[in-house]
């Protein structure tokens, strides 16, 4: 399981001031040195991650920050850097040496508390001969548990990661298919997979190994084929598909290609699903119509990649968005964990299909684009509603095609 990729993984961030033992923490946790240790105040620097198996649960993702008190102008950027990894955590541990919170922990408390996120208080170094008191028991009455532990003398482990266990979210214990629930056991799935420049040399990419996986592991049968052959692959079954999936960028070639009562749509399109909110994802891509010449539109990609001569994020989209609109629009790109901080300026936010990030960060993010009332949708809904596709596109997903038919009565785009 440690090639399970990290956007698939339950993420476990730790907090706190400087100097409160969370490295120590972290390294009793996973039984290995994974951060440096020492008595001076901000030996974190840059947020270290370790990915690793945890029973029952199965692989997370730990992520030790800088203290959340740092000083001076460096400090400040170390800040910035742990406040990124707020809306990447599914738990957060906040860790004091003390039984007692300052402003500093219930700031902390208070940005998960709004992100819904579980909170673990920790109480580390009772070794040095403390006790509950009444700040302890303040923690109490918010309806959190907080765990004495010390990590110099190896207490209260067991008990953490039982809490962490225990505050796992449904979503993760219970985590929602990526196709299987709509190519029923014994059916078959057509994938189209373009072997192109931005395919990686002898592999596929990541959603496409993940949507097989998730196929085969529902007994379902799967047939991977490129653009050319899927015509052909077609017509060789007595019995058709329950569905063809596609890549994005072979859309166009691939709904003329698929008879109509076969449905269609893209691994985008179930990332969005999978790792967004389709249905938020849906009236994004339905704003499209308002844009005009001049409008900003953020595009964003949860990976670093070496952009080829035809991106799909940076020439591609932009094309034909731009062809779509009629008119020059203005492009920004993003990649990996950073997201401007003022969004109110764009009039779309574009996510690609977020294979290497979680959940947590894309809900995120879809609820920051919600508060400053700016659309968002994803890759692949963007790219079957300027092509033209959409409707068919949405056809396996019967909330997301209601969703668009019921603002397609109302002509209202995005409120």
């Amino acid at each position: 399981m440690q090639g399970t990729p990290r956007g698939m993984r339950l993420h476990i961030g730790i907090f706190g001031r400087r100097n409160t033992g969370k490295s120590s923490i972290l390294n009793k946790l996973t039984k290995q040195d994974i951060s440096i240790v020492s008595e001076i105040a901000g030996t974190t620097t840059d947020p270290v991650e370790k990915a690793m198996e945890l029973l029952p649960l199965g692989p997370v993702l730990f992520v030790d920050t800088a203290g959340i008190d740092d000083e001076g102008s460096l400090g400040e950027m170390r800040i910035q850097k742990t406040r990124k990894i707020f809306d990447r955590v599914d738990i957060a541990i906040i860790i004091c040496d003390k039984p007692d919170w300052e402003n500093y922990e219930y700031k902390l408390y208070g940005e998960f508390k709004t992100r819904d996120i579980p909170v673990i208080p920790v109480f580390n170094k009772i070794d040095l001969g403390y006790s509950e008191n009444n700040d302890f028991h303040k923690i109490k009455n918010l309806g959190i548990e907080p765990v004495m532990v010390s990590a110099k003398e190896n207490i209260g482990m067991k008990e953490l990661k039982e809490k962490i266990i225990n505050s796992a979210p449904e979503e993760f214990l219970n985590s929602p298919s990526i196709v299987s629930d709509l190519v029923p056991p014994g059916e078959m799935a057509i994938l189209v997979v373009p072997i192109d420049l931005e395919a990686p040399k002898g592999r596929l990419i990541l959603p496409q190994v993940q949507t097989i996986r998730d196929l085969l592991d529902n007994d379902s049968m799967v047939m991977v084929v490129k653009e050319r052959e899927l015509r052909e692959a077609i017509d060789r079954f007595k019995k058709p598909p329950v569905l063809v999936i596609t890549d994005s960028q072979a859309f166009l070639k691939v709904a003329a290609d698929v008879p109509r009562e076969i449905k269609l749509t893209s691994f985008s399109i179930l990332f969005a699903r999978f790792k967004g909110e389709l249905n938020e994802f849906t009236r994004g891509a339905i704003s499209i119509d308002k844009l005009k010449t001049g409008d900003k539109v953020l595009i964003c990609e949860s990976c670093t990649h070496h952009a080829i001569g035809d991106d799909i994020g940076r020439v591609k989209i932009p094309r034909w968005l731009t062809q779509y609109v009629g008119g020059k629009l203005e492009f920004e790109h993003y990649a990996g964990h950073d997201f401007p901080e003022n969004i109110s300026d764009y009039k779309l936010i574009i996510h690609c299909g977020a294979c290497m990030t979680n959940r947590r960060e894309i809900l995120s993010r879809i609820m920051k684009a919600s508060e400053a009332g700016v659309p968002i949708t994803n890759y692949g809904l963007t790219i079957a509603y300027s092509l033209g596709i959409f409707e068919r596109a949405l056809e396996p997903f019967p909330s997301a095609k209601m969703v668009y038919e019921e603002l397609k009565k109302l002509k209202k785009p995005f409120d």
